[in-house]
C-alpha cells in the first residue's frame, strides 16, 4: 500500500503526472478534459448614490425620524457601473485563469444542459468558510472524503481499466485503490496542513486554526470527487498561501477520474 508521503515524494506535479500516466495506460486513451468557453461576457452592477441631505443635522430623535421619512419618500439615485466589458475566451485544460459568471459552455454544452451534473465536474470555493468547528482538520477532510464515497473506487472507474496489458490494468487498480485510501492525507500534505491536522477547525466562538489555515481546509474539502475544474474566489489572501494553493492546479487538471 502506497502512503501519502510515497505519492508526494517527488512533489505534486510528479504525483499527478505519474498517476495519470498509469491510469491512461489502463484506459487506453487520455483522461477526459473539460474546456470552458465564455462568449460576450459582460457584468455590471447598479449602485445607489448616497445623499448628503440631513447629514450634518444634530443627532436628535426628531432629526433622525425626519431623515428616515424623507429617505423613504425621495427617489433613490443610482448609476450602473461596468465591472467586466464584453469579452470572449477559452479556458484550456491544465491552465489557470480568472473567469466571472456569464454565458459559458462546457465542452460545447450549456449550463442548462448540464444543470444537474455540473457539480460533478466543477468545484467552487467561495469566500465564506462553513465547517463543523469541533472537528479537527484531518477529521474535516476525512468527512468530506466520505461524502464522496470514501476509500471505495467507483465501480465505473474500475470497469474502465481493462484496455491495457494485464500488468498495466492491475497497476492502475492498485494505484487508485491506494490513492483513495489515503487521499485525505495527500490533501493535508499538499495544502501544508500537516502541523495543524489534529487541531480543531474552530470558529469565531471556539479557538482553532488560523484564518488562512481554515481557508485551506475549505479548499481541501473541494478537492474530493476528482473534479477537473476548481474555481476559487479570493481564496488565499497573501502571495505565499496563494502559491501553495494553486501550485498543483495545472497538473491536477490531468488527474480527474
Amino acid at each position: 500500500m502506497i502512503s501519502a508521503s510515497g505519492f508526494l515524494a517527488n512533489g505534486s506535479d510528479t504525483f499527478h503526472a505519474t498517476t495519470s500516466r498509469t491510469v491512461e495506460a489502463a484506459l487506453g486513451h487520455e483522461l477526459p478534459q473539460l474546456e470552458i468557453r465564455f462568449h460576450d461576457l459582460a457584468i455590471s452592477a447598479e449602485l445607489v448614490l448616497a445623499s448628503k441631505q440631513g447629514k450634518h443635522d444634530l443627532p436628535t430623535l426628531w432629526n433622525h425620524a425626519k431623515t428616515s421619512f424623507v429617505g423613504l419618500c425621495n427617489r433613490k439615485h443610482s448609476v450602473t457601473k461596468d465591472i467586466v466589458h464584453p469579452v470572449t475566451g477559452v479556458l484550456k485544460p491544465s491552465t489557470m485563469t480568472l473567469v466571472q459568471p456569464g454565458t459559458i459552455t462546457y465542452n460545447g454544452l450549456t449550463k442548462a444542459e448540464l444543470q444537474h451534473r455540473l457539480p460533478q465536474f466543477i468545484a467552487y470555493t467561495g469566500q465564506r468558510d462553513h465547517h463543523y468547528h469541533t472537528l479537527s482538520v484531518h477529521e474535516m477532510l476525512a468527512f468530506a472524503h466520505q461524502c464522496h464515497g470514501g476509500a471505495v473506487v467507483p465501480r465505473h472507474v474500475l470497469d474502465a481499466l481493462v484496455h491495457g496489458t494485464s500488468d498495466e490494468n492491475a497497476d492502475a487498480v492498485r494505484v487508485l485503490e491506494a490513492l483513495y485510501a489515503v487521499y485525505p492525507d495527500v490533501v493535508v500534505q499538499q495544502l501544508g496542513l500537516t502541523n495543524c491536522k489534529d487541531t480543531v477547525v474552530g470558529n469565531a466562538m471556539l479557538r482553532g486554526v488560523s484564518g488562512g489555515e481554515r481557508k485551506r481546509v475549505t479548499v481541501g474539502e473541494m478537492e474530493f470527487g476528482m473534479k477537473p475544474v476548481s474555481l476559487l474566489m479570493k481564496s488565499a489572501p497573501g502571495s505565499t498561501r496563494l502559491r501553495r494553493l494553486t501550485s498543483s492546479k495545472p497538473s491536477k487538471a490531468r488527474l480527474a477520474i
